[in-house]
């Protein structure tokens, strides 16, 4: 076998930008994912035993079922290493395990979009969770003042510390590097009637209203987008159009029957003990992430005159001696017969006389080695391709992780 080692200008490393396109669901306390529903499996309800919507991460314990203790999990035992999980504090690690115990976690990892609701007298805890937007907030300034965490203008003034808004918060795993700007939008429908919808149209991190019911507050910004973090701030406090439901209060954490708005997003079912009458209510969420896909690129040469043998036993001529000679044959000698020949696969213009011998091979596959010549990949053709003596090929194969 011969080997060809690439040279530096045969390995090209590039990276494909793409813009996955995301749907979001939400209707009666249930996400759906891109339309999807649950797959049903031979021993779980669920075959990838997450719940609809949520996206299971590395796929395990596929079509496995819990109550028969058949789900794999993390583990690992306590010693001097002192190796444990992240969701293991150092304290309950060292007062609640001992030395040769085992530690475990468990499988599937999965990750689904999530809201809360942030009232006009929300506790000091909650509070912590907007104002640790403050900085990320401040980054988005360049694109639009809607960012700002505090607006003393004429014509908005606002305190996210103390305003009523509502956040999406979208994992990573959705849009993975960031959010594409100008595809976020958001529909608020009633008993399938289109109430209204928010569109970051501008670009600039805005979601305004671009359509309405009533045409009211059409323009008017109702939220900004964190494109980066993968969070929507939603602030819109009119009234939409459309019969009133029973929510909660923006002042208090009491409930009232009120129109719904914009902040109101998401909301169905049991929110914060809290039972909000939805009845009809669903909420769309499209938007279209930036994933790079790393790729390689190799060019491997087929060279002329070389690569002109077949380990293929068809190539041998029908019939052909090709035992080792008796003589010279045992355990660990081998001969090979000097009478073997190779089939003559030339084509002519006639059946009679054939064409003159030429050495031709089919190359239906090539494989890639690392530096110790371990095989690390297989690159199959479509079809075998026809090498002559005389030609020169070069094959191009791509790589995609």
């Amino acid at each position: 076998m011969v080997y060809y080692k690439f040279k530096d200008s045969e390995v090209l490393h590039n990276r494909i930008k793409t813009f996955p396109s995301i749907k979001f669901n939400i209707y009666n306390g249930n996400v759906y994912y891109n339309n999807g529903n649950l797959i049903s499996g031979s021993f779980t309800s669920s075959i990838t035993n997450t719940p609809s919507g949520y996206i299971s991460l590395y796929e395990l314990n596929v079509n496995r079922s819990p109550a028969s203790n058949e789900l794999i999990f993390p583990f690992l035992t306590k010693d001097g290493s002192f190796t444990s999980f992240r969701t293991i504090t150092t304290s309950s690690f060292n007062a609640d395990y001992v030395y040769g115990d085992v530690v475990s976690g468990s499988y599937p990892m999965s990750a689904s979009i999530s809201t809360d609701f942030y009232l006009d007298s929300r506790s000091a805890a909650l509070n912590r969770k907007i104002n640790a937007l403050k900085n990320s907030l401040r980054s988005y300034l360049v694109l639009s003042p809607q960012y700002a965490y505090t607006s003393n203008l004429t014509e908005a003034t606002w305190d996210k510390s103390t305003q009523a808004l509502r956040t999406i918060n979208i994992p990573s795993i959705f849009y993975g590097s960031s959010i594409k700007k100008g595809s976020v939008s958001l529909q608020y429908y009633m008993t399938g009637t289109l109430m209204g919808e928010l569109q970051d149209n501008k670009q600039n991190g805005e979601l305004r209203q671009v359509v309405s019911s009533s045409n009211a507050d059409s323009g008017s910004v109702a939220g900004v987008v964190l494109y980066n973090e993968g969070i929507i701030l939603i602030t819109g406090s009119w009234g939409l159009d459309g019969v009133d439901q029973r929510l909660p209060d923006p002042d208090a954490t009491s409930v009232s029957y009120r129109k719904p708005r914009w902040y109101d997003f998401g909301l169905t079912g049991s929110s914060g003990g809290t039972l909000n009458d939805l009845t009809g209510s669903s909420f769309i969420l499209n938007l279209s992430g930036t994933n790079y896909v790393p790729t390689v690129t190799m060019f491997a040469k087929a060279p002329k005159g070389e690569i002109n043998y077949s380990n293929n036993p068809t190539a041998i001529t029908y019939n052909s001696d090709v035992n080792p000679l008796t003589n010279y044959s045992s355990s660990n000698n081998f001969v090979e017969s000097q009478d073997v020949t190779v089939k003559n696969i030339s084509s002519a213009s006639y059946s009679d006389p054939s064409a003159p011998f030429e050495k031709t091979v089919y190359v239906n596959s090539v494989g890639i080695y690392d530096e110790n010549k371990n095989l690390i990949a297989i690159a199959k053709m479509a079809k075998p391709i026809r090498k002559r003596n005389s030609d020169d090929l070069t094959f191009k194969l791509k790589l995609d992780f």
